[in-house]
């Protein structure tokens, strides 16, 4: 069978051409994409994002630990807001200005040792009546002035109570509400301080009693001396009582 000559040539052509237009097909492979999973490189990352974590909340924690600490410590540097050292100290100038104020003689050695070399020592021989009678006159003043100033600081250390009594509840309170070491340690230094001032009032009391009771044993023996004295010259002759006339009445006559 003989083709027409036009549909004979298409053909040929064609059948020319194909080796050609398919040759880039041929030449070029065929590339599949494809996702491939690998378990271990997975789970190596797994681990390392692990401890990154780790090692971050490490950190924080950390941080958090130097936080507290830095707060702990201006707690026990903070200061005690209260302080009760002007109240001690007034109540000490109290009870010392009392015991600076004694009568005739004073809490000083020249001063005791002077008054008991003129006036508490023996009586003496050569001294008038008056005088004998005017050094009885001043212990006696002594005695007395020395048992007022021992009321005087007693009654000012009872007085010292209740102001002693506010400033140890203060105290007690602010120990109690201490938020660190400093604070805790300045209450305890103060309640050291208030035990202090009461140990100091209380020898001022004593003190006080010590003096006046003193005086007193003084006035007891200076006056029997003086009572030997004054019984001797009664009793020797030319110097104690003289016989004389008496006139028990009055007739007007």
């Amino acid at each position: 069978m003989t083709l027409p000559r036009s549909r004979a040539a298409r053909l040929a052509a064609a059948l020319l051409l194909a080796p050609v237009a398919l040759a880039p097909m041929l030449a070029t492979p065929a590339q599949a994409q494809w996702t491939v999973f690998d378990p271990t490189n997975y789970a190596q990352n797994v681990l390392t994002a692990a401890r990154s974590l780790q090692q971050i909340t490490n950190q924080i924690t950390s941080l958090q630990n130097e936080a507290q600490m830095l707060i702990n410590q201006a707690r026990n540097l903070a200061s005690l807001p209260y302080s009760s050292l002007q109240q001690l100290q007034q109540s000490v100038q109290r009870t010392q200005q009392l015991l600076s104020q004694a009568q005739n003689i004073a809490y000083d050695v020249q001063q005791i040792d002077q008054a008991f070399q003129t006036k508490y020592a023996n009586a003496s021989m050569s001294a008038s009546d008056a005088q004998l009678l005017a050094d009885a006159k001043t212990r006696w003043q002594n005695t007395v002035g020395g048992l007022q100033d021992a009321m005087r600081v007693q009654a000012t250390v009872v007085g010292n109570i209740d102001t002693n009594r506010t400033q140890m509840s203060a105290l007690i309170g602010a120990s109690q509400s201490a938020t660190g070491a400093l604070q805790a340690t300045q209450a305890g230094n103060q309640l050291l301080a208030l035990q202090a001032q009461q140990l100091a009032d209380l020898t001022a009391v004593v003190s006080a009693n010590g003096r006046a009771q003193a005086l007193q044993s003084a006035e007891r023996a200076a006056a029997a001396e003086q009572g030997r004295e004054q019984r001797r010259r009664f009793l020797t002759p030319g110097t104690g009582y003289q016989a004389g006339n008496a006139q028990m009445f009055y007739n007007g006559n």
